[in-house]
């Protein structure tokens, strides 16, 4: 059995978060590029999401 494919997906705000692959995004949601296992997409989150305030109120 595969293992679920995850896509890391990033609003608006810049807030990260995963989606099931074979899910359509929820609505303000856009895909990152980078796809894998749900360990794998976390971990890219941990790498690009260095600021965890939404856009709209970073200085």
């Amino acid at each position: 059995m595969s293992e679920t494919q995850y896509a890391v997906v990033v609003n608006d705000e810049g807030q990260y978060s995963v989606w099931r692959e074979d899910r359509e995004l929820p609505a303000g949601w856009n895909r990152d590029g980078n796809v894998g296992t749900k360990d794998e997409c976390l971990d890219h989150i941990a790498t690009v999401w260095t600021d965890m305030r939404p856009r709209s109120v970073r200085g």
